[in-house]
């Protein structure tokens, strides 16, 4: 046998295939430590400014017997309640319209839940405490509607971008409509859904600072006494402290946003 017919019987080595791809870290060590590290710098700051600063009695007075910690536990309060009653209001009412018979009535909903927006808070709020009086529940009602509309656009956005041949699929082997929805549209709509919450989180921060016009507390009291009174520690202070609250929320909310994300529909994984 000659050596090219040697040359075409040998096995031809088969190429080795490529190694399977690593999975890219959902939160890296910079996302964990940067905008906390931002953060306690800030605090940092201001508390050395505060040591050095004069306050007169009108300002200590503001600042004294827990004022500070009470007026932003209150926030914090406002923030957590009024999120809450947004998810549980907002995600359930946007898979309700996006099913068959439920979906006539979208353009009225959406068009209600624009106006709730659209209306200047400061407004909205003085119309509740007309009609409920001052309080916790007139702001936490101002600020859920205020912060219904990114959530409940998000959930129909998110759950009528599904491709129909993978809800076809899902039908075709069997999965009842209640197990396409939570298995397949869900998870796949889940990205979207948690960037309407990540961004009413943050409007609640800033929105629940307006709660002190109606009696309900939080930081905007610093704010306002600040003002009014023309102290600028105060008004140094609760503004702040708003400030720090609304990137500490949009952090945790990111980290949220990763943690929870579907991994097949990460790109690289």
């Amino acid at each position: 046998m000659s050596i090219p017919e040697l040359e075409e019987d040998a096995p031809t080595e088969q190429e080795a295939p490529p190694p399977p791809a690593t999975a890219r870290r959902r939160v890296t060590w910079q996302k964990l430590t940067f905008l906390p590290a931002v953060l306690v710098a800030l605090l940092l700051a201001t508390w050395l400014w505060f040591q050095q600063a004069h306050l007169d009695p009108i300002s200590e007075n503001a600042l004294s017997n827990g004022q500070v910690s009470k007026a932003l536990w209150q926030h914090v309060q406002l923030t957590v309640i009024s999120t809450f009653f947004v998810l549980i209001i907002a995600i359930p009412l946007g898979i309700l319209l996006t099913r068959r018979m439920f979906r006539p009535a979208t353009p009225v909903v959406m068009a209600i839940a624009n106006m709730g927006q659209a209306t200047p808070a400061i407004g909205l709020l003085a119309l509740l405490v007309i009609w409920l009086g001052t309080g916790t529940k007139a702001a936490l009602i101002g600020i859920i509607i205020y912060a219904v509309l990114p959530v409940l656009s998000n959930t129909v956005a998110g759950l009528k971008a599904n491709d129909p041949t993978l809800l076809e699929a899902a039908r075709g082997i069997g999965m009842s409509p209640l197990g396409v929805l939570a298995r397949v549209e869900l998870p796949l709509a889940v990205p979207l859904i948690l960037a309407g919450v990540r961004t009413a989180l943050v409007l609640n921060v800033g929105t629940a600072t307006l709660a002190t016009f109606g009696g309900g507390g939080g930081l905007g009291v610093l704010i306002t006494t600040g003002i009014t009174n023309q102290r600028m520690p105060v008004l140094m202070l609760g503004s702040i402290l708003t400030v720090a609250l609304a990137l500490l929320v949009d952090w945790l909310a990111s980290l949220a946003e990763l943690l929870l994300r579907p991994r097949g529909l990460e790109v690289g994984t």
